[in-house]
């Protein structure tokens, strides 16, 4: 009963041979070469850090999404909370009723 029962792979019954691989030639072509550009670019400049610039619609929608999660997190935490809350009630009323039924049933009634 208390032995491990290792299943065991039955045998093959087709075999497989493998395929036949056939050689293939290698070609090389010419390496592209860009043609240089006619006016040289300035390199751009480097900034220390980058910098994000908000508009205002952007930052509306930042601040509602932000309201919005908070909104709901609190939905969530506050329903489980209560769902915690009901159900030690009903364990506390069970008890009482568990408990009355007891004591009652030792006074021989």
């Amino acid at each position: 009963m208390f032995k491990p029962k290792i299943p065991t792979n039955p045998t093959p019954t087709v075999r497989v041979r493998p395929s036949v691989i056939e050689p293939t030639a290698i070609v090389q072509h010419a390496q592209y070469v860009p043609p240089p550009s006619p006016v040289p670019t300035a390199p751009a400049p480097v900034s220390t850090r980058p910098t994000v610039q908000l508009t205002p619609g952007a930052l509306a929608l930042a601040v509602g999404g932000g309201i919005a999660a908070v909104l709901v997190v609190g939905a969530v935490l506050v329903s489980m909370l209560l769902a915690v809350a009901i159900t030690a009630m009903a364990l506390a009323i069970c008890a009482l009723v568990i408990r009355s039924l007891i004591a009652s049933q030792a006074r021989g009634r």
